[in-house]
């Protein structure tokens, strides 16, 4: 994987790398307090291949190579949303370091979505499956950097920012600033909310580190980024700057996401995640199943 350290600033100021895995354009971090060796790991991926329905740690493994060879400790597992592109690392990586997961507390309202659609009424846990449920304005630490939480929707209705010093996760929010916004047409998903969380997220000092959640380049840029400050997006990101408002940025948003299709992980993903990162219950036979809506969307 291709991998990147942005430094710390100072006091109170992480230094974050990201990790890009290529078959998702997914990037995935290490939020590190240098003062203390403690560290976040957020959104991590579990490796999946639609065509046989396996998973795989590769991902997850560099990543604690990377860990290993710092000395850091882990201090939390985080996720910003129940992802419809990738399966999530969450579970397997807290049976295997310890350390808590967590995820936003309006992943219940995701869950009764998608009960419905898989037709499972009674699928999914999540304050069994997560350690923690953070609501908007939560705070918290990693080592000794204060850090909060902004619930985030559009995307998804679950959809949450961690705010880490003078770093920020928006996750599926923006994009860099020459690719522009992230689609707002998943279930629960709103094109006015998310041009209004990013507003908020923009409203904040402009300095801020802004870490993205994808990556797909474009024509002029092959190498992938994931990094740009609030002032970068407030002057170039191509749907939202320059002061865009909310009515042409929904025209432009719900136009661009009716031509896209849908992830080809997606309803894999989604009973996968909202189990906090695990298969559905074995049948008899020892082997789990994935259930698959034919001809719903």
């Amino acid at each position: 994987m291709i991998s990147r350290t942005s430094i710390s600033n100072g006091a109170g100021s992480p230094s974050v790398t990201g990790f890009y895995e290529a078959d998702t354009g997914s990037i995935q971090y290490v939020v590190a307090d240098e003062d203390t060796g403690k560290v976040a790991l957020i959104d991590v991926v579990k490796g999946f291949d639609p065509a046989s329905a396996s998973t795989n740690e590769d991902a997850a493994e560099e990543i604690l190579g990377f860990v290993a060879r710092k000395g850091y400790e882990v201090e939390w597992i985080l996720d910003t949303h129940p992802h419809a592109d990738h399966l999530m690392a969450s579970a397997s990586l807290r049976d295997r370091l310890g350390a808590p997961n967590a995820i936003g507390a309006h992943v219940e309202d995701v869950a009764k979505l998608w009960r419905e659609i898989y037709n499972e009424p009674d699928a999914f846990a999540p304050e069994r499956d997560f350690n923690r449920l953070f609501r908007d304005g939560d705070e918290f630490r990693i080592g000794n950097l204060p850090a909060r939480v902004i619930h985030s929707p559009g995307h998804t209705l679950a959809s949450i920012t961690y705010v880490v010093g003078d770093a920020a996760f928006v996750h599926d929010t923006l994009m860099q600033p020459d690719f522009g916004t992230a689609r707002a047409d998943f279930p629960g998903g709103s094109a006015h909310e998310l041009y209004r969380t990013i507003q908020t997220i923009l409203a904040l000092p402009e300095e801020t580190r802004l870490f993205i959640g994808h990556d797909y380049g474009t024509e002029a840029r092959k190498e992938p980024a994931w990094e740009a400050t609030v002032a970068e997006h407030r002057e170039k990101n191509v749907h939202v700057g320059g002061g865009v408002g909310e009515e042409e940025y929904v025209k432009l948003r719900e136009k661009r996401d009716a031509g896209l299709g849908l992830p080809d992980r997606m309803l894999f993903a989604l009973q996968f995640n909202l189990r906090g990162g695990r298969l559905p219950p074995a049948d008899s036979n020892g082997s789990s199943y994935f259930r698959i809506p034919a001809n719903h969307f």
